[in-house]
């Protein structure tokens, strides 16, 4: 998926495990099947899972785990993946990775969660916008909208004849006439898409994947409305999490605006994120055609 990717197998989870944490290195080590695009899952044991960025980035965001997640698991009312070792590079393995719980759930689809899942996802999203923020970094999606524009207008040229490129642009448009953040920036997960929560019953089980945490404006998180829900749960999403009019705009400009730089990059590396972000992209230009605007 990526130039400048690294790879992984099992062997070399063994081979590190025997090296830095002993103890764990008799248990067996399954490769996680997973669309991701940022580590490498390996299931060890029953309770235990290792995580190996596959990029320089990913790495960089071990440490901010281990810091953050103890912290924020205290304050969530679900589970997250609290690290319990942090590995260094060995075995040829260039980068910082780590151990942490195993938690038990399934990816949602995209788009297919119902009322419980909306109200669930809104209970994680405001529980996580009261955390203290001292001393918190910013997130990384924490720009403004318009920090963007270049990039995103860049998605949409690579995208003729694969969607709606002057529909999406008004959208866009829309978004960044949109009134920015009255208030403090907040603590965010800033990437609520499917691979990254854990459902059972149709209920929330689980967070995963906090790569992005950190401070941004509040509507990074409801980009979960597109990501996870249908039209009718979204609405429900947005009224539980008491977003008005410019914030909903922003929170769709932050989901086309994703869903388009996925679309473009991963439309031959990885089928998964393309097609996510290919319905993300439809669900808002069939919302905002219903509407008959942005808003």
């Amino acid at each position: 998926m990526h130039a400048d990717g690294t790879y992984t197998d099992e062997a070399l989870v063994r081979r590190l495990l025997a090296a830095q944490f002993p103890d764990w290195a008799d248990l067996p080590v399954e490769r996680v099947g997973s669309h991701g695009t940022v580590n490498a899952v390996y299931r060890l044991g029953t309770e235990l899972a290792v995580r190996l960025p596959r990029v320089e980035g990913g790495s960089k965001d071990v440490a901010a785990e281990h810091r953050w997640l103890p912290r924020l698991a205290e304050r969530l009312p679900f589970a997250v993946p609290v690290p319990l070792a942090e590995g260094v590079p060995a075995e040829g393995y260039p980068w910082s990775w780590s151990v942490c719980r195993w938690i038990d759930g399934d990816n949602p689809a995209v788009g297919s969660g119902g009322a419980c899942l909306a109200a669930d996802i809104a209970e994680f999203v405001l529980a996580l916008r009261r955390v203290d923020t001292t001393d918190a970094p910013p997130a990384y999606r924490s720009e403004p909208l318009a920090a963007r524009d270049t990039a995103t207008r860049g998605a949409l040229e690579t995208l003729h004849g694969v969607i709606d490129i002057a529909r999406a642009a008004a959208v866009w448009s829309d978004a960044l006439g949109a009134p920015g953040p009255q208030g403090p920036l907040v603590w965010v997960h800033g990437d609520l898409q499917p691979g990254n929560v854990l459902v059972s019953g149709g209920r929330l089980g689980a967070v995963i994947d906090f790569g992005c945490m950190g401070l941004a404006d509040p509507a990074v998180d409801l980009i979960a409305g597109w990501y996870l829900l249908p039209a009718g749960p979204r609405r429900h999403f947005r009224t539980r999490v008491g977003a008005d009019a410019a914030e909903w705009v922003r929170a769709r400009g932050w989901a086309l605006s994703i869903a388009l730089m996925e679309l473009s990059y991963y439309r031959t590396s990885n089928q998964m994120m393309a097609s996510t972000a290919r319905h993300v992209i439809g669900e808002i230009l069939e919302e905002t055609g219903r509407a008959g605007s942005a808003g």
